[in-house]
């Protein structure tokens, strides 16, 4: 019997990152923690993000400041998540709700610069597990009895997870 579950990727950008997009999320998100960090730290007493957090109340903040420079960038994906292809190499995961956090920053220090977009799925059918891939459906796609049903294969790739798992009704 199918369940439903949602998926979460976890995509990690740093100053290694290679791909376009991944470019222009880390300079646009390094710029705006650049931006914004001096309001907690007026008097340039701290240089990392992890120095603000330790000794800066309310620098938490950060996490949903800077994520205003990554919006656009999600607009650009389509819906779809990044990195997570399905065994024809198609993507096809979309998603609905997304995370951003700073991992790490450093104010001098662009290559210290550190974050993470975690991508949370639209609700899929996990129908079953063929060795090391998942069978899976858009949960909201029609149940007519006898229909053919539009599946994805796909192989679990580093820093996706089942976030939850529901049986399905």
């Amino acid at each position: 019997m199918p369940r439903i579950i949602t998926l979460c990727y976890r995509k990690v950008i740093d100053a290694t990152s290679r791909k376009p997009w991944d470019k222009l999320v880390f300079a646009d998100t390094y710029t705006e923690f650049r931006m914004q960090a001096p309001n907690f730290n007026p008097g340039q007493q701290y240089r990392s993000f992890g120095q603000l957090l330790q000794y800066v109340p309310g620098a938490e903040q950060l996490h949903f400041l800077v994520s205003a420079a990554v919006r656009g960038y999600l607009q650009q994906l389509g819906g779809l998540v990044p990195d997570v292809p399905d065994n024809l190499g198609r993507h096809f995961l979309r998603f609905s709700q997304f995370q951003f956090e700073i991992i790490n920053s450093d104010l001098l220090d662009q290559s210290r610069h550190q974050v993470a977009v975690s991508f949370y799925s639209e609700p899929l059918l996990w129908h079953d597990t063929i060795g090391t891939y998942l069978l899976v459906s858009a949960a909201e796609a029609p149940a007519t009895a006898g229909a053919a049903l539009p599946t994805s294969l796909f192989q679990l790739p580093p820093f996706l997870s089942i976030y939850s798992l529901q049986p399905s009704v």
